[in-house]
Parts: C-alpha cells; structure tokens; sequence
C-alpha cells in the first residue's frame, strides 16, 4: 500500500496544510543552523521552509515510493545539493554524533518501534543538539473522552490503511522517556485534519 500512500498524501494533506499546518512547520524549522537530518521526509512538506543557515540538509526517507514523489515534486529544489538517503529509524545509517540537528514531523505515529526510532535520533545527535518535532498523537482520555473512544475504534481499520498509522501513539511521552531535555512542548489542535488525527504535539529538545 505504500504507493497508493505516496500517491496520495499531499492532497490528503492540504487542507490542514493551507489552515495552519504549514506556518507550524515554519515556524518549528525557522531558527535551525548547521547540519541537519530530515527522518521520514515524505513527499518533502518541510523542504520550503528550512533557513539558510543550514549548511548540509540530509533526507532520509525509507519508502522508494516516497523517495520517488519527493524527488519528482521538489526537485529544483534537491539540486541544491540536498542528500536524500533511504534509511530507517530502524537503524540510521549515519555514524554517531553527526548533526546539530535532527527533525520529524508526523513520522513516529508509523513506526514500528517509537523507543528505539528516538534511540536513534539520540545517536545521531551531537551533544547539545536539537531534536524538532510535530506529531499527532491520541488524544487525552480525561478532556476529550469520546474523541480518545473513536480513536481507538477507527485505529486497526486506520493502521491497515495508512500504512501502520498509530491514532492513540502517546508519542509525547516516548519522547520524555528517550533521555532528551523538553525546552518546550505545545499541545494543539491541527486545524482541518480529520477529527481522529487532529490532537497534535510540537516542540523541541536537546541532547544532554
């Protein structure tokens, strides 16, 4: 099914893109410097937005689907000397220590392993380094009760779907249990998403 997601994603995406979604990925992106890795990088929805004082911007993006519609909707701008990699958070293929930062944006809702992915953004991580994230994740069961209900009805049928697409993943937690330190977190509503996905985290966090 991973063609029919690389197919489709960006139109799936659009209408929470053009109400908000987009100015929260500038926003995350705008202060980065130095050398930085992109993990999941989809169909490329962050490359716009990333500042000049990036020095070296590698993509890793497991799926040969994705990597395809990535290099197809935004190759102008991967001639500028843009890595893209296939690699998995299963296991980077990047030594130790090797970027000031590293950034993810609705990836870790899909991957097997969420303690192990974080793992390895650690890894690669120079001490000091940030870590960027946006992430959709459940919702909370003690404010909205009936939205975290639905999530866990609709989740076998959405990770079949969407390519293992968790909707209850507490990623904000996994990412307090990697051994990084929150500088700040904001819990949010992704504006026009569809219902079961909207409840959002976003923030950064630094390598000890």
């Amino acid at each position: 099914m991973s063609w029919l997601m690389a197919a489709v994603y960006e139109r799936s995406c659009m209408a929470a893109e053009k109400a908000g979604l987009s100015g929260w990925r500038a926003r995350l992106l705008s202060a980065l410097e130095g050398s930085v890795l992109e993990v999941g990088t989809g169909t490329g929805l962050n490359l716009p937005h990333y500042p000049k004082a990036v020095t070296r911007l590698v993509l890793s993006e497991p799926d040969k689907h994705m990597r395809s519609a990535l290099k197809r909707k935004r190759g102008a701008q991967l001639d500028k000397g843009v890595e893209v990699v296939g690699g998995s958070l299963d296991g980077l293929p990047m030594d130790d220590a090797s970027f000031d930062a590293v950034v993810a944006t609705l990836v870790l809702c899909s991957v097997a392993d969420p303690a192990r992915a974080l793992a390895e953004i650690h890894r690669v991580l120079r001490p000091g380094g940030q870590y960027l994230f946006l992430e959709h994740v459940a919702a909370d069961p003690h404010q909205e009760p009936g939205r975290y209900k639905w999530q866990g009805r609709i989740e076998p049928l959405w990770k079949r779907a969407m390519d293992n697409c968790h909707l209850r993943r507490q990623t904000d937690r996994y990412i307090r249990e990697a051994g990084f330190d929150i500088e700040w977190m904001e819990r949010e509503s992704i504006p026009k998403a569809p219902p079961w996905v909207r409840p959002s985290v976003r923030g950064m966090a630094r390598k000890a």
